[in-house]
């Protein structure tokens, strides 16, 4: 990184934002959010279509030296990402609609595990797929969770700009997603854990993530309450309360990072434990434009640079990204839609509900980021699996539409803020 001139960083985040936002006005006319733009951004401006074009050109604006220093700042992104991401989260949701969000969320859990496993098997002993040292059980957990995530995001924006939050329907979906999430999260968490074959290691893993967790919410909560209380006397969030609350958040990402999970869990549950009110309006207000302007973006050209489609080059390949698509379709939302149909919904909510329930968004690209760089995927399954995560979210918004296309549709709710990001 130190031998990276300064003025390169800068002139690829230029190129990089501009390319989004082009994307995203070319995105905008065929009905889809600007996030799909940069997920589709980041593929074109990596080796698979730029590198594949004009690979010198590439090179030079993207050389390999560039790589740490995109993916810092990109982690950064995703630190914040993943806190507002955890300020939005709705305990409450998963009490008011347990019985049905459960019957979704362990449908839309268990097949996905259960198909997942089964073509992590059939990679593993075709080879190419998984890196040297993973065994099937980690093969098995890590493409499961990677199948069983939902963009939550993705979902509450389509629900929020269909005015069905407050319905049934609305509550639901938005209930099964978080606890999809936070079941594929636990998965992955388990799999980061054990993955170094080293028992110890996998202990301090789970018991520092329990503990941190615990602390948090035990701890941390009521702190975070009385600076709600003071926030909401002042009428905003002062200076120095900004600077604590990022304090915590970095050392939250630090500890748990530190114990062999991912420092995203630790932002996470810091957000979730974020109590709803002035604090958490004004901590959205003063980060969430920047990290989802100008971060996050930076992420998914990170993550295109490191998706080279040329890898998907044998009939046997596209074989597999096929069944991998099939797999994600049919594991989130056949089973979501019988477990609905089940629990008591219509058949058309329940088509819309298994629709939003198989959108992946960005909250996949992370969890394959994070199994790319800690060594359990392959370049190969990376590509693969984040061309499936870019079909199966490009399919929701219009899906949703058409199953929805006889009902009205009400303006979008202002009060929209994590809904326009994946």
């Amino acid at each position: 990184m130190a031998d990276l001139p300064i003025g390169v960083f800068f002139a690829q985040v230029a190129l990089i934002l501009l390319t989004c936002r082009v994307v995203g006005l070319l995105a905008a006319r065929v009905g889809q959010p600007q996030v799909m733009a940069e997920m589709v951004a980041g593929f074109l401006i990596g080796p698979s279509l730029f590198g594949w074009l004009a690979p010198n050109i590439q090179a030079q604006i993207f050389p390999a030296a560039s790589r740490p220093a995109l993916y810092v700042v990109s982690q950064i992104g995703l630190v914040l990402y993943m806190f507002c991401v955890g300020l939005e989260f709705r305990s409450e949701l998963m009490v008011r609609h347990a019985r049905r969000a459960a019957a979704v969320s362990i449908a839309g859990i268990a097949a996905p595990l259960a198909l997942g496993g089964a073509l992590a098997v059939m990679l593993l002993r075709s080879g190419g797929f998984f890196a040297e040292g993973v065994g099937a059980f980690h093969a098995v957990l890590f493409v499961g969770a990677a199948l069983s995530i939902t963009a939550f995001p993705v979902l509450a924006r389509i629900i929020y700009e269909r005015g069905i939050a407050g319905t049934a329907m609305g509550s639901l979906a938005l209930a099964a997603g978080a606890l999809d999430d936070a079941a594929a999260w636990v998965i992955l968490a388990i799999v980061l854990g054990s993955f170094t074959g080293n028992a110890t290691l996998a202990l301090v893993a789970a018991i520092g993530g329990l503990v941190y967790a615990f602390v948090v919410f035990a701890a941390g909560r009521p702190l975070l309450r009385r600076l709600d209380r003071i926030a909401e006397d002042q009428g905003a969030m002062p200076p120095w309360m900004f600077t604590i609350v990022l304090a915590l958040l970095a050392a939250g990402a630090w500890l748990t990072d530190l114990v062999g999970i991912h420092a995203v869990f630790g932002a996470f549950i810091l957000g979730a434990a974020t109590p709803t009110g002035r604090l958490s309006r004004d901590l959205q207000a003063r980060i969430e434009p920047l990290t989802t302007s100008f971060l996050v973006p930076l992420f998914f050209v990170y993550s295109g640079l490191n998706s080279r489609i040329g890898l998907v080059d044998s009939a046997w390949l596209w074989m597999v990204a096929g069944l991998a698509f099939l797999a994600a379709c049919a594991g989130k939302g056949v089973a979501c839609f019988v477990a609905a149909r089940f629990t008591g919904a219509t058949t058309r909510e329940a088509l819309s509900i298994a629709t939003l329930m198989n959108a992946r968004g960005l909250m996949e690209l992370i969890l394959l980021d994070i199994g790319l760089q800690r060594g359990l995927i392959t370049p190969t399954l990376f590509t693969i699996l984040v061309m499936m995560t870019i079909a199966t979210t490009l399919m929701a918004g219009p899906l949703f539409g058409v199953i929805n296309r006889h009902e009205p549709v009400p303006a979008p709710d202002p009060a929209l803020r994590m809904g326009e990001r994946a």
